[in-house]
């Protein structure tokens, strides 16, 4: 699960220094604004999974302030039920502009939320698609049940998770999917 926070945790860092910048990273069009995108910077932070490294983006003129993990934060616990529900469900751009205010008490404009969401959508899609070990020594199955909201209202989701070992004997999570109850029908499909 950890791997997947550091992923959308680092997605939604790039979203936001992208939208700082006003361009792409690799927008060759740019090359005539001074302040471009300069690396990362290693932080590590505590969440509800352990210890998480992340690469933070920097730009050149170190002007960027990202609001989602900020500078001298070290906890970042709390924010895995939402990285999940941004991960698992399309949320509107409101949906996602009253978790921003809820969480961290800060209003971002439709285009911020836009650029950022592209980047999370990109890196899920990548995750989702990746090639998995033909072979896994044990696989663990559950679901874990949180609250989310949804078009205004609060509701139970369970979300199914799969955690596979491979054969070097290191966990992989191997998958996330979202269903109102846990069942069995569901787990078939999930395992289908």
């Amino acid at each position: 699960m950890s791997e997947v926070s550091t992923e959308l945790v680092e997605a939604l860092l790039e979203g936001e220094l992208t939208d700082h910048l006003g361009f792409e990273k690799y927008d060759h069009s740019a090359k005539t604004i001074d302040n471009i995108s300069n690396g990362f910077t290693p932080k590590t932070v505590k969440s509800r999974f352990g210890k998480v490294d992340l690469s933070v983006p920097r730009d050149r003129k170190l002007e960027f302030e990202p609001l989602l993990v900020k500078k001298g934060q070290k906890d970042i616990s709390g924010m895995e039920d939402k990285i999940i529900s941004l991960y698992a469900k399309v949320m509107t751009t409101r949906d996602i502009q009253s978790n921003v205010q809820e969480l961290y008490n800060y209003s971002i404009s439709a285009q911020t939320v836009s650029t950022i969401t592209d980047k999370v959508l990109d890196r899920a899609r990548e995750w989702q698609n990746r090639p998995l070990s033909k072979i896994y020594s044990i696989v663990f199955m559950d679901a874990i049940f949180l609250k989310m909201r949804a078009e205004g209202h609060v509701k139970g989701i369970a979300v199914y998770n799969i955690i596979g070992i491979n054969l070097d004997g290191h966990k992989e999570f191997l998958g996330l999917w979202i269903g109102e109850t846990e069942s069995s029908k569901y787990w078939l499909s999930v395992l289908n």
